[in-house]
């Protein structure tokens, strides 16, 4: 089995909202930086959010800030995308990751080539 293991996702419309699910077998999320990745049609995969219990730090890029949380139920092992007011420029291929941080000049980033384990991916279509 594979270590993530996402579900959810779909197709929603413009302002709609869609979670994303992400459940880890074999380690626990709170020991790694965890994060989501998207990759939309014919651009490079983008970090999404990221958020890693041991500094206590949750980041959002700017384009999903203030629309989508992530979060974790420690208890579930599981790590979810709750995404409102979506978008059409949302539309992409949604990569649950797990790894390493980066600490750099006073601020943390989740990086993908820090990332070990990689969820399969889900698709989000954002259209009317």
């Amino acid at each position: 089995q594979s270590p993530l293991v996402q579900s959810g996702g779909g197709l929603a419309q413009p302002g709609g909202s869609l979670r994303l699910s992400c459940a880890a077998s074999g380690f626990t999320l709170t020991d790694y930086a965890v994060g989501w990745f998207r990759q939309a049609p014919g651009k490079e995969r983008e970090g999404v959010t990221c958020i890693h219990a041991p500094a206590d730090f949750t980041g959002y890029s700017d384009s999903v800030k203030g629309r989508f949380t992530i979060s974790r139920d420690n208890d579930k092992n599981t790590l979810y995308l709750q995404m409102n007011n979506l978008k059409p420029e949302d539309t992409a291929v949604y990569y649950c990751a797990a790894g390493g941080i980066q600490y750099i000049n006073g601020a943390y980033h989740c990086r993908e080539y820090l990332m070990t384990f990689w969820g399969e991916g889900t698709l989000v279509t954002v259209s009317s």
